[in-house]
């Protein structure tokens, strides 16, 4: 199975500084929850002019929050599509991710609002502010939940390598591993306040993924798996299921989410630097994907997983290794995810319960919050935390999960929106040559998500994935987890 973006979110928001651009009294914008950036607290706004970024800097920031978890399913989207056809998919996906990247930062500079939630209030009024604000929700909440997924997988391994005895558990094994994390790691971490030291750590999630990819390219080179059987669609060129595998790509390359905050860090920004940096930043994260999806997807081909690590024996120490690091790179990650859908939740809750008008200011303290303001928060936190560790146990499968979220949230976001914010500011005719690739854009965004719909909605009832499975190339593995069912044995 697999996981976001990814996360959701890939967060870098510490490096970078943020310019407010107003827009008129009346917006929504005016005061919306722009990103994260108003929970990351500026500890010295006179020193903005010295602190923004280099285009190398900018380069850096901007690959940060575009390489994150989501890379591990590239191998299990290879085999969804094919390995030729997938290749040249992970192409086209990082393309158009491309294009609707910089399509945003020309939206920006055609309505003068610098935040995706301007962009759309702009275009749409205030009807185009709530979609994007659903759609908000859903993806870091999705996100949330795959996590949840990934972790009680991961570590239930490494512990069942200790512990053999537990093996004859496995199930209530995982379950305990997501309730004690739940409660002891991402409860306080999600409570926690001054959020800018946690943002600074998102460098030490990059740092885990360049690692794993690193490990997965030394089992490769020493064959250590070449023992894994073919099978009859090993290596096809291309199968029919290209829709997940769309959902699974578009998941590892959401960072939408980041674009103003990352244009708005750079030194000199303009439209020309910034389809320079884009196109570096998205070309080497292109080749991180297309390594772990070759590398991985050359070792286990049509028996890959959504979860790469998922595939590599229980006993293998150095891919346990890698399991902890995984684990701790979401265990960062995920504050931010829940840190963004309580914000939203709070600002809806601010609109349409208390029917009072929006008064974010976004260079407070969150520590010098009112009583009541934290007191919401506070439950709004934990009511999330809560829905997403009681929905997760539902299914074993990640990779589920993420072309769910890659389907019903991240192609939304990432390539319907930005079209449709462009085509109704661009000001030629439709059939423009100008907004011709923003129609396609649209259009590719939209086939995609209605049949992510109307395929995986159904398949979700028969999900028969799960997590203690022993993969029949694995010598010796049931020495280890003795007792363990072995109904999925490979």
């Amino acid at each position: 199975m697999l996981i976001r973006k990814q996360s959701l979110c890939k967060f870098t928001q510490s490096h970078f500084i943020i310019f407010e651009i107003q827009g008129s009294d009346d917006s929504v914008e005016a005061n919306a929850f722009d990103d994260i950036k108003s929970l990351i607290k500026n500890d010295d706004p006179a020193s903005k002019s010295d602190t923004l970024s280099s285009m190398p800097q900018a380069g850096f920031n901007y690959v940060n929050s575009i390489i994150g978890s989501g890379v591990i399913g590239i191998p299990y989207a290879f085999h969804k599509a094919g390995f030729g056809l997938g290749l040249l998919l992970l192409i086209l996906i990082a393309y158009i991710t491309d294009y609707s990247l910089i399509l945003m930062v020309r939206c920006g500079h055609m309505c003068g609002r610098f935040s995706y939630p301007g962009v759309m209030e702009a275009a749409y009024g205030k009807w185009g502010y709530y979609l994007l604000s659903i759609l908000q929700f859903t993806y870091p909440f999705l996100a949330m939940i795959s996590y949840n997924v990934v972790v009680g997988d991961t570590l239930s391994k490494v512990l069942v390598r200790v512990m053999p005895s537990w093996g004859t558990s496995m199930g209530a094994v995982r379950a305990a591993v997501v309730f004690v994390v739940t409660l002891f790691i991402i409860t306080p971490l999600c409570l926690y306040k001054n959020v800018s030291r946690l943002a600074r750590a998102s460098f030490l999630s990059l740092v885990c993924i360049v690692f794993i990819l690193f490990a997965v390219l030394c089992k490769l080179i020493s064959g250590d798996y070449d023992v894994v059987p073919d099978t009859g669609n090993s290596w096809e060129l291309a199968n029919a299921d290209i829709i997940p595998a769309t959902g699974v790509m578009a998941f590892a390359f959401m960072c939408h989410h980041n674009t103003f905050i990352v244009y708005q860090s750079m030194r000199n920004a303009s439209l020309e630097r910034w389809e320079k940096v884009t196109h570096i930043s998205l070309m080497f994260a292109w080749s991180v994907a297309a390594l772990f999806g070759i590398a991985g997807y050359s070792m286990f081909r049509s028996l890959s997983q959504g979860d790469l690590l998922e595939n590599f024996c229980w006993t293998d120490d150095l891919m346990n290794f890698c399991r902890v690091l995984f684990s701790f790179s979401i265990l960062l990650t995920f504050p931010f995810e829940c840190f963004v859908s309580r914000e939203i939740v709070k600002q809806q809750l601010q609109r349409f319960v208390s029917s009072e008008p929006l008064e974010l200011d976004k260079e407070k303290d969150p520590a010098q919050q009112t009583e009541d303001n934290d007191r919401q928060s506070v439950i709004i936190t934990l009511s999330i935390i809560f829905l997403a560790f009681v929905i997760s146990p539902m299914t074993d499968c990640l990779g589920s999960v993420l072309e769910l979220n890659g389907l019903l949230a991240a192609i939304p976001l990432a390539y319907v929106l930005p079209g449709l914010a462009f085509i109704q500011l661009e000001p030629h005719s439709l059939y423009s040559r100008e907004k011709l690739p923003a129609v396609a854009l649209v259009t590719f965004g939209v086939i995609f998500t209605i049949a992510g719909v109307s395929v995986l909605i159904p398949d979700l009832s028969n999900d028969n994935c799960k997590s203690n499975v022993v993969m029949g190339y694995c010598k010796n593995e049931t020495d280890i987890v003795d007792n363990v069912t072995l109904a999925a044995k490979i």
